[in-house]
């Protein structure tokens, strides 16, 4: 059995955007000599100046590191980086440990993890949720897929970057449980939405209306994070409009596949659909306010 990936284990990460860049830096923060590749020049220069080490390319950074994680934002640009003759498992070393932490389709980590088995190499899905504020702190909830002993080597990294590290089963289950997250935290967040909406047009003052929620059966995360930026129409991303509707997109696939209905889930998606056609995806996904607004 491998050792966990302790410091100063060489880690390589893929995808610095407002989740990946605080989490790279507590992986940085931690000790661990970290290689970086991402499509912002800017980020990866900023990171670099703060001690990291640029990868020449995907087949450097598979050579290179006993680890490598990937937070990217779909299922499109996570396989693009794994697959392929010059992604990374046909380069990486055997036994190294692939961890994505993006959140994309079950279906797809079900086909990385073959790939990486036939190369010995190991694969983990392990998609977060605490958004942008988790991943500075290092609080973020880690679903994981896969087998125990690899959850056993990257443990000491899940630990570096959150709080909550759970084994939710084999490989393709940590994707199924961000599904199963990204339906709640969506409907909680519609309707907190409906509750200011309506409170507008009746003449309620949105922060008294927030303030009562929070103090009552309908306190939520949703609420004590992003509940008096709703109320004050400040929609700076935490988490991108765009990224929930994709997530939601991928839930829907699951829902075809398995004859189930879920009506709430599906107005939620629709609502961020129109977000994105009015060319708002890249606000906070709380934004979903502002179609209610406009319906009111």
């Amino acid at each position: 059995m491998r050792q966990p990936i302790a410091p100063p284990a060489c880690i390589g990460f893929i995808g610095l955007g407002v989740m990946g860049r605080p989490m790279a830096r507590n992986l940085m923060d931690a000790g661990y000599r970290l290689m970086i590749f991402n499509r912002s020049q800017e980020v990866v220069s900023r990171l670099v100046a703060e001690g990291a080490v640029e990868a020449r390319d995907l087949a450097h950074m598979a050579q290179q590191c006993e680890a490598i994680i990937t937070m990217l934002p779909d299922t499109a640009a996570v396989e693009s980086v794994m697959a392929g003759p010059d992604g990374l498992i046909a380069n990486a070393h055997p036994m190294t440990l692939l961890i994505d932490m993006s959140t994309i389709s079950p279906k797809m980590t079900l086909r990385l993890r073959e790939l990486a088995r036939a190369r010995a190499c190991r694969l983990l899905d392990a998609p977060v949720t605490g958004g942008q504020q988790g991943a500075i702190d290092a609080t973020l909830s880690i679903m994981v897929g896969g087998e125990q002993e690899d959850l056993d080597r990257a443990r000491p990294l899940f630990d570096t970057m959150g709080k909550t590290v759970t084994l939710c089963g084999p490989a393709g289950h940590g994707q199924l449980a961000k599904a199963c997250n990204q339906i709640a935290v969506a409907i909680i967040i519609e309707g907190v939405a409906e509750a200011l909406a309506f409170a507008k047009v009746v003449g309620l003052p949105q922060d008294i209306m927030v303030n009562l929620l929070k103090s009552g059966l309908a306190q939520s995360r949703v609420l004590d994070l992003r509940g008096d930026r709703m109320a004050a129409h400040e929609f700076t991303p935490g988490f991108k409009a765009r990224l929930h509707r994709k997530d939601l997109a991928i839930v829907r696939e699951l829902m075809n596949e398995q004859g189930i209905d879920l009506p709430a889930t599906i107005i939620v998606e629709q609502m961020f659909d129109r977000l994105f056609e009015r060319g708002q995806g890249d606000l906070d996904h709380t934004a979903i306010l502002t179609v209610l607004e406009g319906q009111a």
